[in-house]
């Protein structure tokens, strides 16, 4: 049952607003302070609030100061405010400081639940949406919030504008790709083309007219002059797929353009600069390669001015839970289907399970379980899995658990590092104190300041 905090000092008014919204868990305040002290203990995503409140319930100054600290301390819930006000200036002026609607009293069930119903299905989706957002990481799309990742992500955002050519080694299904789109996208060439190819994917005869292009009347059916992958990237970014993979003898090639920046068609004559980024990528020992001669140790060091590796999906901690997450919101929308977690079996058997394919393999699993799901959470059946440890830790998958723990250990390292001064220790968090006594209270935290 959703919590809806109502901000109201008319005991009359209470009992009918608890009455006319029995499908919600009501919670009540009758003051400025008391409201504060809900909206943190509570977080409710919608609140009802009279803007005629005490010590001064014959005008809405008191009401407007609630609101305005409401939306200070929780921009993201949805407030109504209640007027008796024939005056609609202002309630009008309150959906002007932030305000979701706005009721005149006298109250009617009918009208008020639905406008309720209404805010808080808004707040659902805006919620939903916020989360996908930061999944998926609105700056750069990579997924996960393991120390490796955050790593990873840190090393993109420093090389992404210079003109260094990367290589990105990691197993099959790692999201090398993803990875080298970050790069075009926090480049200075992001609004260029991204253009990738897989070298093992095209064969040996076809690779380097697909990579270089050709003249019409190269060979026997060239019946245009055709540009190649590097051509079609022109002023952006290309990336070059298991490059292990490329054949031998048009490695030279590849390295020739490399270093010049300029390539000739097959079948032409003239050279064509070319201004692009190069981003390669492939599964495979390079140096191991380079050893046995199948892979030029020239183009080796040419296209591994910086390497990335990018680990495999059993050794990024809790992220496996949160891509699941993030692929059954995103095929829940794509399939119009009412599934929004993961039972405790099926959380545990995401994490226990070693993922050889990756985040190709778990993307496939949850697209799939989204479909066959037959209530709102996924289990371990509906993913496919089998003797699942049930006695095992039960792992969190709850985002406001998770935050909780995370700012809650962030306080304690802050408070430790700080000597126990709390003015200090809001600085190290990037807060103001107010905000940090908030948060001691709100995780009853035994913090003593040491300040005199």
């Amino acid at each position: 049952m959703e919590k809806l905090l109502i901000v109201d000092d008319d005991e009359g008014i209470q009992k009918q607003l608890k009455w006319s919204l029995s499908n919600y868990q009501t919670i009540f305040a009758a003051n400025r302070q008391a409201a504060i002290n809900a909206l943190r203990l509570h977080e409710p995503k919608v609140v009802l609030l009279d803007l005629g409140l005490p010590p001064d319930t014959a005008n809405a100054s008191e009401g407007l100061k609630t609101l305005e600290e409401i939306i200070a301390l929780a921009p993201f819930t949805k407030v109504v405010v209640i007027t008796g006000n024939d005056d609609h200036r202002v309630a009008l002026q309150a959906v002007a400081n932030g305000a979701y609607d706005f009721y005149q009293k006298p109250l009617d069930a009918d009208v008020i639940n639905v406008i309720v119903d209404r805010a808080n299905n808004v707040s659902s989706i805006e919620k939903e949406n916020r989360i996908i957002r930061e999944l998926a990481g609105v700056d750069s799309g990579i997924i996960g919030s393991s120390d490796v990742m955050e790593n990873l992500r840190t090393r993109i955002k420093r090389i992404a504008p210079t003109e260094i050519t990367a290589l990105l080694l990691g197993e099959s299904g790692t999201g090398k790709e993803v990875v080298a789109n970050a790069i075009h996208k926090l480049s200075n060439r992001k609004k260029k083309p991204f253009v990738a190819i897989n070298c093992a994917s095209i064969p040996d005869t076809l690779l380097e007219s697909e990579l270089f292009g050709f003249e019409k009347g190269a060979f026997t059916g060239a019946h245009r002059t055709t540009k190649g992958k590097i051509e079609m990237a022109q002023g952006g970014t290309l990336f070059l797929d298991e490059i292990g993979d490329m054949p031998f003898n048009l490695q030279a090639k590849l390295l020739r353009f490399l270093q010049e920046r300029v390539i000739e068609r097959i079948g032409g004559r003239a050279e064509i600069p070319v201004d692009v980024r190069v981003v390669c990528a492939t599964n495979q020992n390079l140096e191991a390669m380079v050893a046995e001669k199948t892979f030029r140790e020239d183009l080796y060091y040419r296209i591994s001015e910086m390497v990335f590796s990018i680990p495999p999906l059993k050794d990024r901690e809790f992220d496996v839970l949160i891509l699941a997450q993030y692929f059954l919101l995103q095929y829940a929308k794509d399939y119009n289907v009412r599934v929004q977690g993961f039972s405790d079996s099926a959380a545990n058997a995401l994490k226990i399970y070693h993922w050889p394919g990756n985040i190709r393999e778990l993307q496939n699993k949850i697209k799939s379980a989204v479909i066959m799901a037959t209530t709102g959470q996924v289990s371990a059946d509906d993913l496919g899995f089998e003797d699942v440890d049930e006695n095992a830790s039960p792992l969190e998958l709850n985002l406001r658990a998770v935050r909780e723990r995370a700012e809650s250990g962030a306080v304690s390292k802050a408070y430790a590092l700080a000597d126990g001064n709390m003015s200090r220790t809001a600085e190290l968090l990037g807060v103001t104190r107010p905000t940090l006594y908030a948060l001691v209270e709100k995780y009853s935290m035994q913090l003593k300041s040491q300040e005199a």
